[in-house]
């Protein structure tokens, strides 16, 4: 029990962390959240969890192909906000990275990438 504490309290400090520089620079804000901070902590868990090589691998190959899809909706995010609200701009970002993914999806399944 201790250990998840644990992680979540070191997760959560990465958050509060990256939230924090944001409120003082835009730029180095984005480019530590653009960083995969949460990625090389993952692995690490689930490295220092003993799991197998290959899931740890498995999960930064996947992590790979499901980052891609979530790309337009940094593009989508700064174009609406001004326009229709933060909360209406999170559920139209939600769901245009729900669609972009699932189309992703069926892309890469012509190449033999299975995400689904």
């Amino acid at each position: 029990m201790a250990w998840i504490i644990t992680k979540y309290l070191l997760t959560a400090a990465m958050v509060v962390f990256i939230s924090e520089v944001a409120k003082r620079s835009d730029r180095l804000g984005g480019f530590i959240a653009a960083l995969p901070l949460m990625t090389l902590l993952t692995l690490i868990w689930l490295y220092v969890e003993n799991q197998p090589e290959e899931k740890i691998a498995n999960h930064a190959y996947y992590t790979f192909w499901y980052v891609i899809p979530t790309l337009p909706m940094f593009l989508l995010f700064p174009y609406l906000l001004p326009r229709i609200g933060f909360w209406l701009t999170v559920g139209a970002s939600i769901v245009v990275t729900i669609a972009c993914f699932g189309l992703f999806a069926l892309l890469m399944k012509l190449f033999g990438v299975e995400l689904l």
